[in-house]
């Protein structure tokens, strides 16, 4: 995806040189010769870099950064002001607004490609992690239905329910195959049940009549 930079700056011999020195490097470049401007094409395009001045009648580069700042739109855009105000003071009340670097003019060629290159290529960086960690995340919720529905499914199965065929003499099941089953190997393997042998005591008096079981 072509990268798109927006220079705002209200001396249109400024964009003029700033404009050809991107477009020689390869980058779409806009333009807005207000900050009020700039803030209402800010609504409409997307942008990968904002270039914004600082010195503009009515609203400074200042207040610009702060109002793009405030929107979730282009709050993570990166800004770079140039700026002729070289104090201290003043790059470090930009960098405080939000702004990933401060340029003073009058620009250098290579300072200002080499600027550039490394605040849209961090930039693209940045999405490409933002779309991997949102795919990461689809992922894995893909993943939880599935195992949810594969824990359900397997509840069903293990779940005896419905009509079963049993005969009324020796008690065995007829499966879904036409076989007939000892009941507990039809209930093991259609439940997590699990049987332990052990004699009533009325079937104990028969088979044992020698035996005084009493009222056990």
């Amino acid at each position: 995806m072509e990268d798109k930079i927006l220079i705002v700056d209200d001396i249109d011999k400024n964009i003029q040189i700033l404009g050809s020195i991107l477009g020689r490097n390869g980058y779409a470049v806009s333009y807005a010769t207000s900050g009020r401007k700039a803030l209402e094409m800010t609504f409409e395009q997307k942008f990968t870099l904002i270039l914004l001045d600082v010195m503009m009648p009515q609203m400074d580069g200042f207040e610009v950064c702060r109002e793009l700042k405030k929107r979730k739109r282009t709050r993570d855009v990166p800004i770079i002001f140039l700026t002729a105000k070289t104090e201290q003071k003043d790059i470090n009340f930009g960098l405080q607004l939000g702004a990933v670097d401060y340029l003073t003019k009058p620009v250098n060629d290579i300072e200002l490609i080499a600027r550039v290159k490394t605040h849209t290529s961090l930039q693209r960086a940045r999405k490409l992690i933002e779309r991997r960690n949102r795919e990461l995340k689809e992922k894995n919720r893909e993943l939880a239905q599935l195992l949810a529905e594969n824990r359900k499914a397997h509840s069903e199965i293990k779940t005896l329910r419905g009509m079963i065929p049993i005969c009324s003499k020796c008690k065995k099941i007829r499966d879904d195959k036409g076989f007939w089953n000892q009941i507990e190997t039809y209930i093991s393997e259609h439940s997590e049940a699990q049987f332990t042998h052990s004699i009533c005591l009325n079937c104990a008096r028969e088979l044992y009549p020698d035996l005084d079981l009493g009222d056990i």
